[in-house]
């Protein structure tokens, strides 16, 4: 027994004054900065060596000339950024309610609500939007709303439920009131778990903005279904390659954000 605590009292009197070793993943490495952005240029690139010498007839042609392709990338981008922005203004706001008091017993009804509607298969949810509300960008993006709200509600309710009591405690114990410490001391801690949500969202919303297209609402899908539609490869390619390397893009920007906002000595 002595020799063990001999043992450890080097490495504790290490991690006082160094602090703990944080995850190497958590970490802004070169790798991180550079390998998935020189990779998504590197499909860019060979997509469009394949475009060159690829042969266009007129229906293509039209799918592809006067900014069609530049006008669904920034619908997409616009229907991801929007609807990413309700989801945050939606999921976190109510997660920190179902952890107060009373409203704690309505977590599991609102868990499940929100989880029938990521269950619900999207085309379908939008289908039933469309007949509600009519063809338009309204019914897509609250379908993809409704699509996307689960996983950062789950993870801000999981978040603020796994802070440590006494910390908590601690707080009202230095007199900060209920709302200090819900900003200055729960929220912080579980920033991570919302991040790690968030980043959830982003990529099912730029996944399921595709689907936009079956209801008037733009966005790349419109190549894709055009592709599929005319049996035209040409273009069905370029509006899955910049789906997908748009989808990579956010998740990319999304870890290095959960990186750069993760709060000071939580191991970041």
């Amino acid at each position: 027994m002595t020799t063990t605590v001999r043992l450890e009292e080097p490495r504790a009197r290490e991690e006082a004054e160094t602090g703990p070793p944080r995850p190497a993943e958590r970490r802004l490495t070169w790798q991180k900065l550079t390998l998935l952005p020189a990779l998504l240029v590197a499909v860019l690139l060979a997509t469009w060596l394949w475009f060159r010498q690829a042969r266009l007839d007129v229906v293509s042609e039209n799918a592809l000339s006067n900014g069609q392709v530049s006008k669904a990338l920034g619908q997409h981008v616009e229907l991801t950024v929007i609807s990413t922005f309700f989801v945050l203004v939606i999921a976190v706001p109510l997660g920190v309610l179902l952890t107060r008091g009373a409203f704690r017993k309505a977590t599991p009804v609102v868990m499940a609500v929100a989880d029938a509607g990521q269950a619900t298969p999207a085309i379908g949810l939008l289908a039933l939007l469309v007949i509600w509300l009519g063809i338009g960008r309204r019914a897509a993006l609250i379908g993809i709303i409704a699509y996307a709200v689960l996983p950062v509600l789950s993870n801000t309710v999981a978040g603020l439920k796994a802070n440590d009591p006494v910390l908590l405690e601690a707080a009202h114990g230095i007199g900060m009131s209920p709302l200090g410490v819900l900003t200055r001391v729960e929220l912080p801690l579980a920033v991570p778990l919302i991040l790690a949500g968030v980043r959830t969202a982003l990529v099912l919303n730029v996944g399921t903005a595709t689907l936009a297209a079956f209801g008037g609402g733009g966005g790349l899908g419109v190549l894709i279904t055009a592709g599929i539609t005319n049996q035209r490869m040409p273009v069905l390619v370029l509006g899955s390659v910049l789906t997908v390397v748009l989808a990579l893009l956010v998740d990319w920007l999304a870890s290095l954000a959960e990186v750069l906002l993760r709060p000071r000595g939580l191991g970041a």
